[in-house]
């Protein structure tokens, strides 16, 4: 597979998922008028373990099954993959359903753990939420093998529109029945917030929904393709599910990272806080900080979320047919979209943090713009991390990603609680950062290890992109400070100002660095041809 193909299924991925990531952060807006950061915090309760039993359910499927059919196919064997995508499918419901089960009944012991008697919300309140968002665990594992099996053969549309999809049918779901509850049935928030956990359910429906459709439409080219398999490996369904979990086990493992250190955030933050002068805010910090303000901060991540499910198809086949050059052009061009992109947005948000709180919460404004400043940078670590496991995976060293994500949730343990004494509940994402920075200090050194990869030109471009980034970062904070004293900011409009100056000032400058440099146009590629400046050298 080329870099043309890495490139279009990157941006399919890309555009689906920055779709997504958007209405991800667009609902809580109003979601969050309609219960308080109250009620964010009573979704993360429920919504957490729904992630974790959700990864563990499928262990990696997607990009497994991607890997698997990817490598079959580059030896000439279509059969294999479609074997294991038929049996998959009855296997995933199988998990799905043991899954949710473990999740419903375990419900009054995981609320009990994170909720211990605090006045704010009730154990029977925390159970409702995880309990109704347990039930998509039923559909959503069958509907990821699907997903997988689409990727193997290098087409991410299907992943694509089902992934927005079900975006869209989840998030009017929640919209619409938590103002019914509140609103309409005089309901109380912890049953609004109970049904919007319920959309998980609602959403996965409509997803798979959009999957059935392809695979019908699609279904006679891919069994023509099967009968006509050059090699027949005649795997037997053992033979075949110990390679998949081989491969699913660390892809389901490192597919965590981010869940599993805000589980860590969820289960001691409240705990740690007691008896400390900032208990009364505990439950207020857990909703800003894993709803609120995680769900912008996953919004730049999309490409990063894009170019991991994209690359571990494409890598495998460079890695697979030995095709090294490839394999370091890739790698290369990787690494340098993700920080051109991800290094300006993290200085981006940590410089208009209280503008983009305000323009979008507003509520807590004090609180929110806080933990946006200092938790919006973390987008650089979720990016460089997911990538940098996702090229291990790619050349077979999974286990190093792995080891990289243990060692950096052993320090997020470690940490977590020293720091939130110490620093109060910035400690956490100071916590998470170390975490984080260690894990990709990892992965990095095993990638030039391993994958034989010289890191000079990418730190080269990194400083260049750092440099950018601040004079960006310098030119925002002057524009919208001098801009502050003639608003007089005190609405969610006023916000709303600042912070649209301050990206278009931002953007403004950066892009016009990236091109006078050439920088823009040497990472982007061929396919951005209109930002390299004519005359100047492409090396």
């Amino acid at each position: 597979m080329g870099n043309s193909k890495l490139v279009r299924g990157t941006m399919v991925l890309t555009a689906a998922t920055l779709i997504s990531k958007i209405l991800g952060f667009i609902y809580v807006i109003p979601f969050t008028a309609l219960v308080g950061t109250t009620g964010l915090a009573l979704y993360q309760f429920g919504y957490s373990q729904y992630v974790i039993l959700l990864s563990l359910a499928t262990m990696g499927v997607p990009l497994a099954v991607s890997k698997f059919v990817a490598k079959y196919q580059s030896l000439g064997d279509y059969e294999t993959g479609y074997r294991l995508f038929r049996s998959g499918v009855v296997l995933m419901t199988i998990t799905g359903t043991l899954s949710f089960l473990a999740l419903f009944f375990a419900a009054p012991f995981l609320a009990n753990v994170m909720n211990p008697g605090e006045e704010d919300l009730t154990q029977a309140e925390v159970i409702l939420s995880i309990r109704m968002v347990s039930v998509a665990l039923i559909v959503v594992p069958a509907m990821s093998i699907i997903r997988g099996y689409f990727q193997g053969y290098q087409s991410m549309g299907p992943t694509a529109v089902s992934q927005v999809v079900e975006q869209i049918v989840r998030i009017v779901f929640i919209l619409g029945a938590a103002f019914t509850v509140l609103n309409v049935l005089n309901g109380d928030m912890a049953t609004a917030v109970g049904f919007a956990t319920f959309a998980a359910f609602v959403g996965a429906i409509g997803g798979l929904a959009v999957l059935a459709y392809y695979w019908f439409k699609r279904r006679k080219g891919i069994l023509e393709q099967v009968e006509k398999s050059t090699v027949r490996h005649n795997l037997t369904l053992k033979d075949m599910y110990k390679e998949l979990i081989l491969y699913a086990l660390p892809l389901s493992f490192v597919g965590l990272a981010i869940p599993l250190f805000q589980f860590v955030d969820t289960y001691t933050i409240k705990g740690a806080l007691i008896g400390t002068e900032f208990e009364s805010i505990s439950t207020d910090f857990i909703g800003v900080l894993t709803q609120a303000v995680h769900k912008v901060v996953l919004i730049p991540m999309a490409l990063a979320t894009a170019l991991s499910v994209t690359l571990i198809p494409t890598i495998t086949r460079s890695f697979t047919d030995g095709d090294m050059k490839k394999l370091k052009q890739q790698t290369t061009q990787t690494f340098q979209i993700i920080l051109f992109i991800a290094i300006p947005a993290a200085v981006g948000m940590a410089v208009l943090a209280y503008p983009i709180y305000g323009a979008l919460y507003f509520e807590n404004l004090e609180l929110g713009g806080n933990v946006m400043r200092y938790y919006g940078p973390i987008t650089l670590c979720f990016s460089l991390f997911a990538v940098s496991a996702a090229l291990l995976q790619g050349i077979n060293r999974q286990r190093m990603a792995v080891i990289a994500l243990i060692v950096g949730l052993l320090i997020k343990l470690v940490t977590n609680v020293p720091f939130l004494h110490w620093f109060g509940p910035n400690g956490v994402i100071f916590s998470s950062y170390l975490g984080n920075v260690v894990a990709i200090g990892i992965n990095i050194w095993a990638i030039a290890k391993y994958g034989q990869f010289d890191f000079r030109l990418v730190a080269k471009r990194t400083l260049l992109i750092t440099v950018f980034a601040l004079i960006m970062g310098g030119a925002v904070y002057i524009v919208t400070h001098l801009l502050s004293y003639v608003i007089n900011a005190t609405s969610r409009g006023d916000y709303f100002i600042l912070t649209f100056v301050g990206v278009t000032v931002g953007a403004a400058v950066y892009l016009y660095l990236s091109y006078r440099s050439n920088l823009a146009g040497r990472v982007l590629g061929e396919r951005f041809s209109i930002l390299k400046r004519k005359g100047k050298s492409q090396g």
